[in-house]
Parts: structure tokens; sequence; C-alpha cells
């Protein structure tokens, strides 16, 4: 079985060189990357440092204040845009791709269809964005199929709901938004993609987007208008199937919980009749719904941002002790192989920033239990194992520990690791080497040991809370194993170098059927030292663990 280990790029930042960005830089002034960035020897080396798929995000057409109209792609209005490129969120044509990633605007297509065939022969898998949920206030496709009509071209805009209709309305009211000293005018208002029901959303609000109507009359106690088929469904269906036909892998879906699990079960069992191996994962933030969204919606992998994301922050940053992660993953119980788990995204802010740990190298016993506690997928941010810090005052998403989607900027620490194509060292500080190397000796060893990809996993955490030995607040332990090999991992959240002792009890070796030993040969996967311990019920590992790391020892059974 391949461990799913997923690295997130926004290519319209990932291959911008400009060393001179200005906040609030047009395209002209601040550069943007291309889908060519991404060469046959860069996709390589992703392969080569242990990653299985890429996520492009923001590959598809969305609202911008970059004009294009010289090619036949509408302008969009200033006012209903965040920032200079726009958000990779407000979708402006389903069927087309964003003209800033292409070389030659024209060829935006091809350049992308050649793109997920240099992806898939350097033996790596492809995931795009799927944003089920809203598109941009001035949608308006120019690359559909002649047999589709456009998305609201025959809604009924006189009333709130109807079960054909696109969009939802806020009859005889008027919407106005004034942005870059121009005012723009809706009539009448479309509900906004955050639910905003009234023709008045604020700046917090998700106002450059309109909701997508998938047969729920929110004003009628929510009843569901599913049969017929609602054409919101068809329309999206068909999206799908479009990007599928065209060779991607798998897609993220943008918060996916706002859209009703009824056409996720329809939509998703549809498309993988055709191409069953073709990924679903959720963006999803309500437990209450995980069980559903897998079972019902069909999805292969939800989001676990509020249960491990926001667990191991918590840990990080001192506000939990390191228990609360087996408090975590028994909350979900059954669902943990179905949970994609990750420390960074274009959501969330950098490990590194002044708003997270202040320190990349606190994130790393975080990665470490997030990449070896289960089967389950991991996910790796473009910049995470450099240390990108997020601290740029980029234009609309101002300092805010997070690295913009809204701008046209460059990375820093993607420069240096870039260093004109090369992709080397050259203009790494020692401290970035340190820290890569350890993401990739933890990629590494996902990949390699079978014990993580395939086997069991046992919580040692009771075991030890009341080892005087163990510190319970800074260290977590647990074992993995399968028919062959045991993995014990100690986990240290502590900013010093701690010396423990672990209990490995009775249950643990009848739950693994682990043969009873004295002074048996260890491997630490880490350093590759080799110990010799004692291993029995009740016995007490010694070890020491570096500060912010981890000891991983292997055995034979």
């Amino acid at each position: 079985m391949e461990k799913i280990i997923i690295y997130q790029v926004l290519p319209r930042l990932f291959g911008n060189l400009n060393e001179h960005c200005k906040q609030n830089g047009t395209l002209e002034e601040n550069g943007v990357g291309k889908f060519s960035d991404f060469t046959t020897p860069l996709l390589k080396k992703i392969k080569k440092m242990g990653y299985s798929h890429i996520w492009f995000t923001g590959v598809v057409r969305h609202a911008t204040k970059t004009n294009y109209s010289s090619f036949g792609i509408p302008p969009s209005h200033p006012a209903v845009v965040k920032g200079n490129a726009g958000s990779p969120y407000a979708i402006s044509d389903y069927y087309d791709i964003c003209p800033d990633l292409a070389d030659k605007v024209e060829n935006r297509m091809e350049e992308f269809v050649a793109l997920i065939d240099r992806v898939h022969k350097q033996g790596l898998k492809m995931l795009m964005d799927f944003v089920p949920n809203h598109v941009a206030r001035q949608y308006k496709s120019i690359k559909k199929p002649n047999r589709i009509s456009d998305l609201g071209a025959k809604d009924n805009s006189s009333l709130f709901f109807a079960p054909d209709n696109n969009f939802y309305y806020i009859p005889n009211e008027k919407l106005t938004f004034v942005g870059d000293g121009e005012e723009y005018t809706e009539f009448p208002a479309k509900v906004t993609g955050n639910d905003c029901f009234n023709a008045h959303p604020c700046h917090n609000d998700w106002y450059e987007t309109i909701k997508l109507n998938y047969g729920i009359d929110f004003l009628n106690e929510h009843t569901k208008h599913f049969d017929p088929v609602p054409d919101t469904w068809k329309k999206m269906y068909d999206i799908l199937s479009f990007w599928a036909s065209k060779g991607v892998d798998g897609f993220r879906c943008d918060m996916a919980e706002m859209v009703q699990v009824e056409f996720w079960n329809w939509s998703i069992s549809k498309i993988k009749e055709k191409h069953k191996n073709i990924l679903f994962i959720a963006e999803i933030y309500n437990p209450g719904l995980y069980r559903e969204y897998i079972q019902t919606g069909k999805f292969d992998y939800l989001y676990d941002k509020v249960g491990l994301y926001d667990t191991l922050r918590n840990v990080i940053c001192g506000y939990e002790d390191a228990g609360a992660i087996s408090r975590c993953w028994q909350n979900l119980g059954d669902l943990y192989p179905y949970m994609l788990n990750f420390l960074e995204n274009h959501d969330e802010q950098r490990i590194a920033s002044d708003f997270f740990a202040g320190n990349p190298f606190a994130g790393i016993p975080g990665m470490i239990v997030a990449a070896t506690m289960n089967i389950n997928p991991l996910m790796v941010y473009s910049g995470q194992k450099f240390g990108e810090k997020g601290m740029d005052a980029e234009g609309f998403s101002g300092k805010d520990g997070r690295t913009t989607i809204f701008d046209y900027w460059s990375i820093k620490t993607l420069r240096d690791w870039a260093n004109e194509g090369k992709y080397n060292d050259e203009n790494l500080s020692p401290e970035q080497v340190k820290l890569r190397d350890m993401y990739l000796r933890i990629l590494k060893i996902c990949n390699k040991e079978k014990a993580i990809t395939d086997g069991l996993f046992y919580d040692l955490m009771y075991a030890n809370y009341e080892n005087s030995e163990f510190n319970s607040r800074k260290l977590y332990t647990y074992l993995r194993a399968n028919e062959e090999y045991v993995l014990l991992f100690v986990i240290n959240f502590d900013s010093s170098d701690i010396q423990t002792k672990i209990n490995i009890p009775q249950h643990a070796f009848d739950f693994f059927r682990i043969p009873e030993k004295k002074q048996i040969s260890c491997l630490e996967l880490f350093s590759m030292e080799r110990i010799r311990q004692d291993i029995f019920p009740g016995c007490l590992f010694e070890t020491d663990i570096p500060a912010y790391s981890g000891r991983i020892y292997k055995w034979k059974k």
C-alpha cells in the first residue's frame, strides 16, 4: 500500500522569482509563476522527495483585476475582486484555465494538459480544486460546451428560490459594492457565497462570490428539492467529468460541507463509474458530518483541520499537553484512516510565523505525528520545509502569517531553493538545509516502512501517565506494527532535550503478538544508530529525545 503524500503548490507564487515585489503590485510589477516552471527536472526532484501527488491550487480561471479582454476573456469589476490577482476560489469559468499561468494565453488549456502529462511521466498524480459552493459574482463561461447553458442563464430571478435556478436571489433589492473608486451594482442581488442572505455583505463576507443552489429552499425550513435532479447538479457533474477526462487524478473539494451530501453521493458515484481510481478530498470543518460525507457522500478523505491540526497546533504552542493527541484520535475512532493530515496549507498560518510557533523546528514533532500515526494521507505546503514565515504584507491579505492567495507575489524561501531553476542548496541557509533534511527523512520513513503504510496503531500514553520518568506534557509515544516489524515512536514537543523511559505494557505485546525478548537490536530510523534494549512486558525502554524532534525505534518481531 502506498502512503499518499501531497505537495500543495500555488503556481502563481511557486515559480515567481521576482526579488522586488511591491505591496499591491500588479502582474506587470510583481510577476507571476507559470505552468512551465514545473519542468521535468523539478518534478523528478519532487517525486524523489517522497511525494505521490501534487495539488495545483488556482488552476481554474477566476476573477482578477488583470485585464485579458484582448484574448476574449471578460474583465472582472475591481470592486468584487480581492487583491490584484484575485481569489482562486472566485471561479469565473469552470471550463477555463487561469490565463496568468500560461506562457501563451491563447494556449492555456494545452499548456495545462502538457503539465498533466509531465506530472504523470514522473510517476506523480495531479490534484486540482473543485469549487462547488460558489462562483465569482460576474461568472461567465466562454469555454463551456455548447450543449450546456451558462450558470444563471435560465434562472427566474424574481424568486428567492426555484428548484432549477442555479443561484439564490434577493428580489427587489440591489447590491452595491465600491472598490478602486468604482461602483459595482447587482439587481436583483444574489446571495453571497458564505450564506449571507441579504443584499449587504460586509468586508469579512465572501462578498466577491455568489452561492450556488443545489435544491435547498433555505427560507422554507431547508426543504429539499432533489427529484427531479436539479439543474445545478447536472452542470456541476459535467464540470467534474470535463476535468477528469483531461487526466486529473483527483479533486480537493472546497467547502464541501456547504453542498448537500446527496449531491456528492450522486456525482462522485457517477464519476467513479468511469474513473474508478480518482480521489475526492473534502474540505470540511464539522466533525458531526464526517461519517455522513465518507459513507453517504463517497469522499475518499476529509480535512482533519478541527481535529488533529488544531490539536497539534495547541500542543506545539503549549496550550495543551501532548496527551490531547490521544483524545483527538479517540474522538475520530474508525474514521481516522479517512482523514488528511497537515500542519500548513493556503488557509492556515505558517508554522514559523509570529502568529503560530515563530520557529519552523517547533513543527517537526507535529509533522512526525501527522505523518506516522496512521495509514491516512499527509499534506505539505510548498515553502513549509524551508521554514517559510508568511510574514510579508503582500497586499489584500496583509501581514497575517499566511502566504497570500489574493496577490501577485514571490516567496523568498522558494526563490532561494529554485536558484534560477537549479533547485539546489546553494542559496539555502544551514538552518534551512537542516529543516529540509528532517522533512525528507520523515517522508522517506513514511514511504519505506510498511508498519506505517499498512500497520496497526497502539497509543502508549495511558500506560505512561503515572510513569514518573515520562513527561506526558511534552512527550507523545505510540507503537506501529505489522506482521514483521514493530516501530516505537517517542516524540518531543519541548524546546529542550529529554531523557525518558517508556513503559510498554503487556496489552501491547498481546495486541501485536510481539514475542517477549531480552537484549534485542533496535535501529533508530532518524540517526540510523543501533542500540540494544530489553523488550518485554512492563519494560522501561530508555532513550533520549532531542528538542523539537523524535525517535523511531524499529525491531523485528
